[in-house]
């Protein structure tokens, strides 16, 4: 029996050298009732304890079989049965780098993995991170977060009903999760981990204190996944599985090395990038054996009547640019594999619209310092910043929005390495030269020992310090959307 009409997703390497509106959406079809992670998760999805796929060892079980599923958008109409696959081609043009970016100071010797290159990182084992954690504990130091509700307002998330997408839009999940709905119709899903617990194990301690806004299944469509890095808070399997079933022909982005824990999980249209690398993205039909498909996509208006896109319209309208880029941070599923994959920060460009998805990032790091030492004093100016960020800015910026780190910062001579602070996260902000920006990495479980609401009133802090207009740098609520339109 011939396979049913499929879209495909072009991608080949090249560089494409905001305002609120508002847009009518749909909620998601989840029952839900907006509030203040009063209630318990309706269905929640414990980390499971007895497949090998969540614990150390890599999953070797692939997805579920499922029928495939048209992509076009929300109430597609029976003529566009077509789904949006993705192919990798050769690229069309070389993005700017810096001058040492092809020395590859990155990588480790002989392919043993990777490194931060620069004065700004601190080296911390695995083990010394651990003890010196539970010795706070131990000792009284340590600060316990109280989660006790209420903490993060949670409210119903809305998606457009179609393709049709006036400006950029993008909506929090939750942690470093991301929905982004592009100008021109590509949808995007950052960091996706919709799990109770983000562990290989089910954890207690690493258990989460706000559920997800909605379901992936909740979704409308994702073309699109971009992965920063491996820990178990940006990557996780029983998701990864839950988008391809949903959506078969999404197409994953993540750093080098990580190609290899997706095809072990049944994953095949996965694309790994290195530091500046980029890839076109194009969607476009691709006929079945034997048949004949006329247009790409019917998706409804505004008005819900369908709307025909023919081909070579579907193609002009969906396009993109995917980048990684440089970012300061360290990986690990495991106690035995540090660094042995790469991390990321990433540029996506589509419609007009350009988003810069920081990932998990530390900037500087700082000494040990007694309490309530503000260690961005004049005493402490000669502590050297990554350098990336400005090369960022200079050489892929401006972005029209950023998804930018702001907690699991405290104690900060231990996390200050690899986890930014919102002071850090202003700078960020400022040197990849981001219009506006949405805090992430917060209020979803707790990672560190920084009360769960510190992090926007430090955030309020730090901008006013730097003198940055009110609400170009903003947190929102948990399923809470944004719009961002042409300045």
């Amino acid at each position: 029996m011939p396979h049913p009409p499929r879209a495909c997703l072009f991608i080949s390497r090249r560089y494409w050298s905001s305002s609120t509106t508002t847009t009518t959406a749909t909620p998601c079809s989840k029952s839900f009732t907006p509030r203040n992670n009063t209630r318990p998760r309706p269905r929640p999805r414990p980390c499971p304890r007895s497949r090998p796929h969540s614990k150390w060892a890599a999953p070797k079980s692939g997805p579920s079989a499922t029928a495939k599923m048209s992509s076009a958008g929300v109430g597609v109409g029976a003529a566009a049965s077509a789904a949006l696959y993705a192919v990798v081609s050769n690229p069309a043009q070389i993005g700017a780098k810096p001058e040492d970016a092809e020395l590859l100071a990155h990588h480790l010797k002989h392919g043993k993995g990777y490194r931060n290159p620069w004065e700004s990182f601190k080296e911390f084992s695995g083990p010394k991170i651990m003890w010196s954690m539970m010795s706070r504990r131990f000792s009284g130091a340590a600060n316990i977060p109280d989660t006790t509700p209420p903490t993060v307002p949670i409210v119903a998330p809305t998606f457009l009903p179609s393709r049709t997408t006036p400006t950029l839009r993008a909506t929090w999940l939750g942690h470093a999760c991301f929905y982004v709905e592009f100008p021109g119709g590509l949808r995007v899903l950052f960091d996706p981990v919709f799990e109770d617990c983000c562990a290989p194990i089910n954890l207690k301690t690493l258990k989460r204190f706000t559920p997800p806004p909605c379901e992936i299944e909740d979704l409308p469509v994702i073309d699109v996944v971009v992965i920063s890095h491996n820990h178990y808070d940006h990557l996780s399997y029983p998701t990864t599985q839950r988008i391809v079933k949903k959506n078969p022909d999404v197409h994953f982005f993540a750093p080098l090395g990580n190609k290899k824990w997706f095809e072990s999980c049944g994953i095949k249209n996965v694309t790994e990038l290195d530091w500046w690398d980029t890839r076109d993205v194009k969607l476009e039909l691709v006929k079945s054996k034997g048949g004949k498909v006329d247009s790409v996509a019917v998706t409804p208006t505004a008005e819900g009547h369908t709307q025909e896109h023919t081909q070579g319209e579907a193609e002009k309208k969906i396009t993109a640019t995917i980048g990684a880029l440089p970012c300061q941070h360290v990986t690990a599923r495991g106690p035995f594999d540090k660094c042995k994959t790469l991390w990321a920060s990433w540029s996506v460009e589509s419609g007009g619209a350009k988003v810069y998805f920081a990932g998990d990032t530390g900037y500087r790091a700082v000494p040990p310092l007694p309490a309530g030492t503000d260690d961005y004093g004049p005493e402490f100016a000669h502590l050297p910043v990554c350098p990336a960020f400005a090369q960022i800015g200079a050489l892929r910026g401006p972005f029209d929005l950023g998804l930018i780190p702001i907690g699991a910062y405290e104690p900060r001579w231990i996390m200050s390495p690899m986890h930014a602070n919102p002071k850090d996260s202003v700078n960020i902000f400022l040197e990849t030269k981001c219009k506006k920006a949405i805090g992430m990495h917060w209020g979803t479980w707790v990672l560190t020992e920084e009360d769960v609401m510190e992090p926007p009133k430090k955030l309020t802090e730090a901008l006013k310090e730097k003198e940055v207009e009110a609400g170009r740098f903003a947190v929102v609520d948990i399923g809470e959307s944004r719009e961002f339109g042409a300045e």
